[in-house]
């Protein structure tokens, strides 16, 4: 019950946020605050949630055994907030793992299947994130042009790398070295491929657009994103249940009748994962001298109070 009640709450955090994109009034400071504190407010709930797990983890399994019965039929699967929030922040319905073989909505019925109906047909916070980041000043070629920039700083940091270590007299160490550079650059260079990603995002692989997920990257290197935080703990809120079910029950089946811990494993994977773009925007972090110095527009934009961890920057003026 304390769950639903908490799941409430997270939905009314979540729709005021959905609002606030939807009638683009993002750029405003006094919404974007409202936004974070917003989204602050679901990821502290949610780590509520996951420490909650810590309790069942003080029993053992043949303690959990004993009152098990008491919990059938009931599942976590039956849910309706539950699905409503996985619907609304975007989990693709095309990836969605069948539960006992059936479409997820055929668990509902009436309101609550109409209610589900209507949230797969309104605009996801995963779609409004990604037409606000398709926006992000500072992309347009005729502008400041960071993908540009950010490109050749790249490709010449990467020329200088492989100068150092030619350089260097023969030896293992040498070719390790070179070994790892090549796969650096593989996978630094994969950035730059808009057919490549457009390949991964027809299969799934990506859920931003090409030009979102420059503007991702952008505001990942000046700017640290707190609403990625809200995606990391609905992660782990998933995958303690996931443990602690195989530890409570193994391959049994679960209580609603799915199959159990195997139904639940599914469930973790990157297909579940809504922002997993941004889970991995991590793999092209780059030296702090590859990036492009940003000029004093786009540096007061960007350099909002709340919103920055000057960290990441050195101390120098922009351009």
């Amino acid at each position: 019950i304390s769950y639903e009640l908490w799941f409430k709450q997270i939905l009314w955090e979540l729709d005021s946020v959905r609002v606030i994109f939807q009638n683009g009034h993002v750029r405003d400071e006094r919404n974007m605050l409202k936004m974070v504190t917003r989204m602050q407010r679901i990821s502290i709930i949610l780590k509520l949630l996951v420490e909650q797990f810590s309790v069942l983890e003080t029993m053992t399994a043949l303690d959990f055994f004993d009152f098990r019965d008491y919990l059938s039929p009931a599942s976590g699967f039956q849910s309706l907030q539950f699905r409503l929030l996985e619907n609304k922040i975007g989990v693709p319905q095309s990836l969605r793992v069948p539960y006992n073989r059936r479409h997820y909505r055929d668990n509902f019925k009436g309101k609550e299947s109409e209610l589900l109906l209507k949230s797969e047909q309104e605009p996801t916070l995963l779609q409004l994130v990604k037409a606000w980041l398709e926006r992000t000043p500072g992309l347009e070629p005729e502008g400041f042009n960071f993908w540009g920039k950010f490109e050749a700083n790249v490709l010449n940091g990467l020329e200088q790398e492989y100068a150092i270590v030619q350089a260097k007299e023969d030896s293992e160490e040498k070719e390790d070295q070179m070994a790892e550079l090549q796969k650096q650059k593989e996978v630094l260079m994969s950035l730059f491929d808009e057919k490549l990603h457009e390949h991964l995002f027809s299969k799934g692989d990506r859920r931003l657009s090409y030009k979102a997920m420059k503007g991702a990257l952008m505001i990942y290197f000046y700017r640290y994103a707190k609403g990625v935080i809200v995606s990391v703990n609905v992660s782990i809120h998933l995958d303690n249940h996931v443990c602690m079910v195989h530890r409570m029950i193994g391959s049994k089946a679960g209580t609603g009748g799915s199959s159990g811990y195997q139904y639940l494993r599914s469930t973790v994977s990157d297909r579940y994962k809504v922002f997993v773009d941004l889970f991995n925007l991590s793999t092209y972090l780059v030296p702090r001298s590859w990036i492009p110095k940003l000029n004093p527009t786009l540096h007061k934009f960007l350099y909002t109070a709340e919103y920055c961890d000057s960290s990441y920057f050195s101390s120098d003026d922009s351009d």
